[in-house]
């Protein structure tokens, strides 16, 4: 085992301001299972575009909090945000304490309220240092959580900042009955204070969120497995106080239930400036498998088959998330058939089919 650890999962992917790619994930210590379980945050820092990467550094483990072991203070699910103006980075994940066997996505593994050991707890850390060093776990459970919600959680991916700066992370949760939703939180002060969204659409869960040309915010949803094999896909012009269904939603993306991976990416083309999205998950409604990125050239209303690149045809968990490298370049990490966590790097030419001058 790595740096003591059975199984890494949940990856998430982004770039500071300086160019430093982070990637943190889930440490599970003793086993491959989910919370709850003795899993810790890790993350690994390049400075050379991915080429090479730091040892893993733990920057969340509640260790034996309140006098329970380890196994029953289990943190999971990262999501990372930099703040493009003022360069720190914010990284959340959802801890719960005690529940052994419990899960905080089924029956009362988390619960309505804000009680430590009833409801799983929202916690975040900082770093001023490009992801050097991190601050203490900031338990925001009663900032964020709506009391009868039965779980408000970070959705594992990346923000990012609005045109204006303001600050969105990808989140969900479970309603008052239970039922898996999907939102986001903002910031307008640079992450003093955040604002949680109403949910999109409930039965969805995993998701990340881009800005569209028109200013308003795209939210593309893992789509829970008894409703359908397609995405989800809404929209908001007012930060999430009401929702759109947007036309390709349930329609235009398939998946098997599994967490994907959506950015646009801005590019120059002869002098003008473009831009296209990005999508990755495992393309297939049967299993997590033939790991896929795909394009879009309208915003997301229709992902041509000539720009799919096959990635990996065999299993693995999938859990994608991409990052903007720089102005010619994407990162990805994804669980796949070769390794816990893979890394790849790709050019925007490569993608869409450019030929290099």
């Amino acid at each position: 085992m790595d740096d003591n650890v059975h199984t890494y999962r949940i990856p998430a992917l982004t770039t500071t301001r300086k160019g430093t790619l982070l990637a943190v994930y889930d440490m599970r210590r003793r086993m491959g299972r989910d919370l709850q379980e003795d899993i810790d945050i890790g993350l690994s820092r390049s400075t050379d575009g991915g080429q090479t990467w730091s040892p893993t550094q733990v920057i969340m483990d509640m260790g034996e909090y309140g006098g329970l072991g380890q196994e029953q203070n289990g943190c999971s699910d990262p999501g990372i945000l930099v703040d493009p103006k003022t360069g720190r980075i914010f990284c959340a994940a959802v801890w719960m304490w005690g529940k052994p066997g419990k899960h905080q996505w089924s029956d009362d593994g988390s619960e309505a309220g804000f009680e430590i050991g009833k409801a799983a707890q929202f916690l975040m850390v900082e770093s001023t240092s490009d992801g050097r060093r991190w601050s203490a776990p900031r338990n925001m459970t009663r900032e964020l959580k709506r009391e009868e919600w039965v779980l408000f959680a970070p959705s594992p991916q990346g923000g990012i900042a609005l045109r204006d700066v303001t600050l969105v992370m990808p989140s969900q949760g479970r309603n008052e009955e239970g039922a898996p939703f999907s939102n986001i939180m903002y910031s307008k002060d640079h992450g003093r204070s955040w604002t949680v969204s109403n949910p999109a659409v409930i039965g969805s869960s995993e998701c990340q969120a881009v800005q569209l040309d028109d200013g308003s915010l795209m939210l593309n949803m893992r789509t829970e497995r008894d409703i359908a094999l397609m995405r989800s896909v809404f929209t908001t012009r007012d930060l999430g106080q009401t929702w759109t269904a947007h036309p390709t939603h349930l329609k235009g993306l398939i998946e098997p239930s599994c967490n994907g991976s959506l950015l646009r990416f801005d590019y120059q083309d002869g002098g003008e400036q473009k831009h296209v999205l990005i999508f990755a998950n495992p393309h297939s409604q049967q299993r997590r498998d033939h790991h896929t990125l795909k394009v879009s050239f309208d915003e997301g209303m229709t992902w041509p088959e000539e720009y799919h690149l096959l990635l990996d045809v065999g299993g693995g968990a999938g859990y994608p998330s991409l990052t903007r490298i720089d102005d010619r370049h994407v990162g990805l990490v994804y669980e796949g058939s070769q390794s816990h966590v893979v890394f790849e790097k790709f050019s925007i030419d490569e993608l869409l089919h450019r030929e290099v001058k």
